[in-house]
């Protein structure tokens, strides 16, 4: 009789701290729950600084000339009126060895 008095109130005991620890709302599902809301934060964080990147560069090609002309001469090789440009074949380095002897 004894027994029994401690055995039901230790498996109520034991049932509830399962499912307090390992059920749906459980502190391990938290714990993951709040591991992944970090790992959003940092993404969110990381695309908000891109987006501004993005917004910098579209007000500066709407609105800056000279960016615009940077653009077109570095991507589509563009050039002014009588302007000329002087193209030098790549120097190749002298290998080390050469120089030591």
């Amino acid at each position: 009789m004894q027994k029994r008095m401690y055995i039901i109130p230790g498996l109520a005991i034991a049932f509830i701290l399962y499912f307090t620890v390992f059920g749906e709302r459980g502190l391990l599902r938290i714990y993951h729950l709040n591991k992944e809301k970090q790992q959003v934060q940092q993404r969110l964080e990381a695309i908000k600084g891109e987006n501004m990147k993005l917004v910098r560069e579209v007000d500066a090609l709407k609105n800056d000339r000279r960016y615009l002309e940077s653009i077109a001469r570095r991507d589509f090789g563009m050039v002014r009126k009588n302007e000329i440009i002087y193209q030098f074949p790549a120097q190749q380095k002298p290998e080390e060895g050469a120089k030591k002897q």
